[in-house]
Formats: C-alpha cells, sequence, structure tokens
C-alpha cells in the first residue's frame, strides 16, 4: 500500500513537471519567431550577425544617403559633424584666403556642403613657432581632422604626432611633413612645377644669362623640393647661372627687401624665379617702373588677381599656379573621407570629391590636384581669385 501510495506521489511530480515545461516551452516560441525573422531580414553576407547589427548597418545606410556623399563603402557613408580645423601657414595671406574660404568655393565650402563643421585658424606668420599653438589649440578643442600646410617638415611633427596617437586625421596640402601624416595634397607634380618654372624663364630670357630665386621660408618642403628641381632642370641650360637663392618667408616687406637686395648686388640679373605667391607679387612690386621692366623676367607661382597689374603692364609675361581654391576643396574632402573611415590613404585607392571628380591615391599617400596652369595676357582675364 505504501509503495502503491509512493508511485501515484510520484506521477503527480511528473504530471505537475511536464505541465511546467509545456509552459515554458510556449513562452519560448515567440522569441524563436522574432530572431527568425530577424535572421531573414538581414543580407546573405551577414545572416551570421546578430538582429542589433542588421539594425545599426540599416540606420548607417539612412545616414549615409543624407549626407550626398558619392562615395560607397562598408561603414554607408561619409560622417557628418566632424569638427575640421584649416590650419594654412599663417593667416592674412591672400593664396591661403583663397585655398581655404567658403567664399571662393575653398576647404571650408567643402567642409560646410558636407555637414561637418570647418574653422580655419594659425598663427600670423610663416614659422613652426607661429603654427604650432594653433595645430594645439585645436585639438584641444576635439578636432576630428586637421588640414595642414606645413610650414617645416619636421618642427611641427611631435605636435601633429600627439595629436595622431588621439586619432586625429592629420591631411597635409600645399605644403608637406611627409612623417607625421595620415595623407598629402600636392597641388601639382613636384618635377612639374621645378622644371617648368625654368623652361618659362628660359624662353624669356634666350637660355642665357644670371638667374636668383626669391623663396618663402628656408625649410619651406614645397620650395625646396622644387627648387632641388630647378636645379636640375637648369643643366638643360647651360648659359643660364643660378647666382642666389633668397627667402621673402612669405612676409612682403621681407619679401620686397631680399629682391632689392638681389639688384644692388647683381646688376646684370637677367630673370627672377619666385615660386611663392607672396613673392612674386613682391618681386613684381620691385621691378615695376622703367629701369627694370622688360629687362628683368620674373616669372613663378601667383595668383591671377594679383599679377593683373603686372602682366597688363608687361612686368611679367608668364607665370603659373593652379587654382587655390581646388586645392583647399580636395584636401577637406580627402580629410573626411578618412576621418569617416572610407578610405585608409593607402595607395591605390579612389575617392570622389564632388565637382572635382575622383582621385586615386599615389605613392606615399599622395594625392596630385593637376598639372601647374600658365597665366599670360592671352587667358588671365578669364580668372578670378
Amino acid at each position: 500500500m505504501r509503495m502503491r501510495n509512493r508511485s501515484v506521489t510520484e506521477l503527480k511530480g511528473y504530471k505537475d513537471m511536464n505541465l511546467r515545461r509545456a509552459k515554458k516551452l510556449a513562452l519560448a516560441l515567440p522569441i524563436v519567431a522574432t530572431v527568425a525573422v530577424a535572421a531573414c531580414s538581414s543580407s546573405s553576407s551577414s545572416s551570421s550577425a546578430p538582429a542589433s547589427s542588421s539594425a545599426s548597418s540599416a540606420a548607417s545606410s539612412a545616414g549615409s544617403s543624407s549626407t550626398g556623399s558619392s562615395s560607397t563603402g562598408a561603414s554607408g557613408g561619409l560622417k557628418t559633424g566632424l569638427k575640421v580645423f584649416v590650419i594654412p601657414k599663417n593667416l592674412g595671406n591672400s593664396y591661403f584666403t583663397t585655398a581655404d574660404s567658403a567664399n571662393s568655393g575653398g576647404a571650408i565650402a567643402a567642409l560646410d556642403t558636407l555637414g561637418e563643421t570647418g574653422s580655419e585658424t594659425s598663427g600670423t606668420s610663416a614659422t613652426p613657432s607661429s603654427q604650432i599653438p594653433a595645430i594645439q589649440a585645436a585639438v584641444s578643442k576635439g578636432a576630428n581632422a586637421l588640414i595642414v600646410s606645413a610650414t617645416d617638415p619636421t618642427a611641427l611633427c611631435p605636435t601633429l604626432e600627439s595629436a595622431m596617437k588621439r586619432g586625429v586625421t592629420v591631411v597635409t596640402y600645399d605644403s608637406d611633413a611627409p612623417t607625421c601624416r595620415t595623407m598629402f595634397i600636392n597641388q601639382a607634380s613636384t618635377a612639374q612645377i621645378g622644371t617648368s618654372e625654368v623652361d618659362v624663364l628660359a624662353k624669356q630670357i634666350g637660355d642665357s644669362g644670371q638667374i636668383a630665386i626669391v623663396s618663402a621660408a628656408a625649410s619651406a618642403t614645397n620650395q625646396n623640393a622644387w627648387i632641388g628641381y630647378m636645379k636640375q632642370e637648369l643643366k638643360k641650360y647651360p648659359k643660364m647661372t643660378l647666382v642666389s637663392t633668397v627667402y621673402g618667408n612669405d612676409d612682403p616687406t621681407t619679401a620686397t627687401q631680399v629682391t632689392q637686395g638681389l639688384l644692388q648686388q647683381y646688376p646684370n640679373l637677367k630673370g627672377i624665379i619666385s615660386p611663392t605667391t607672396v613673392g612674386i607679387a613682391a618681386a613684381a612690386a620691385v621691378l615695376d617702373n622703367a629701369k627694370y621692366r622688360g629687362k628683368i623676367a620674373l616669372t613663378g607661382l601667383g595668383t591671377p588677381d594679383e599679377m593683373k597689374k603686372y602682366v597688363a603692364d608687361g612686368t611679367v609675361k608668364e607665370f603659373e599656379l593652379w587654382n587655390p581654391a581646388d586645392l583647399g576643396f580636395l584636401a577637406a574632402y580627402a580629410a573626411v573621407e578618412l576621418a569617416s573611415g572610407k578610405i585608409t590613404g593607402a595607395a591605390g585607392q579612389s575617392f570622389t570629391a564632388a565637382k572635382l571628380g575622383s582621385f586615386t591615391v599615389g605613392a606615399d599617400n599622395t594625392v596630385l590636384l593637376g598639372p601647374p596652369y600658365v597665366f599670360s595676357s592671352a587667358n588671365i582675364s578669364q580668372f578670378n581669385f
């Protein structure tokens, strides 16, 4: 009898246990169905991803279409709201004003279009000691990206490297700091700029005579690279002699003084190359009189608006440049692409910079804007920058 009662008790226990299991199974079925639906809604390439990942990807894709980006990638689009600081060699320099400002269609214009917060800041002189505090201040304000025209290839590096360690994207433009940036936006082929300026001057002085160079700062990466190619190109013209290279430091007063010094020291000077917009404008002003006009040729890199007067009166026949606004615009797009994780800056990668078209990253993480353009009386009136 006791065994019988015990069996009944056990049977009741089994019955209760099975009932509890059934209830649990019933509660679990909706969850299983939900997971199944989520798995079906994910893409075939990520079918094993959790439902939350699929939702995140969908949100990212929706955000990308609102940015208007023409790029495509796994991240789904360019980030918006990035803090990007444009840091030229110095403020008040018309070349960089054109390259950077929203009014000219430069870097800030591109950043505004992309939905980023863009600011231009720098020191007042084209020196590392003036530029470094501006870089440090930008980082302390939470910069996501810096667009820098380097006043020195190495002096800025401790500051830029510190920024990069904090996750800040560093893009150089116009003048490079090769060992401490993510990407360099080169305005034109370094070799083409250097060699073509010598060729332009040689044509004007009959391939013969003493010439001099009025550069910017002695430490400026781009200036020194161009001058290196100028010296190589001069080997093609054995009757042309480079007698001196002087430095105006991208300061109008200093550039004027060193140009006047050249004229006093070398009375037989036939031509001057100034591969800096500040320098060529200052040199043109010095040569713009009956004593020198038409007797000493001048070429280099200048902006059309600053040089129109000197081209019109014959002080300058030809000079070169590119559109600085396009340079800044391209640098801004590159910075946002990098800061958004769309590209890494590796050679062979491509991205699109809106109106400028598509660009491919070359060796040394460098992107080339295009070849230099020669301005003369035949075409200068067509340009306003």
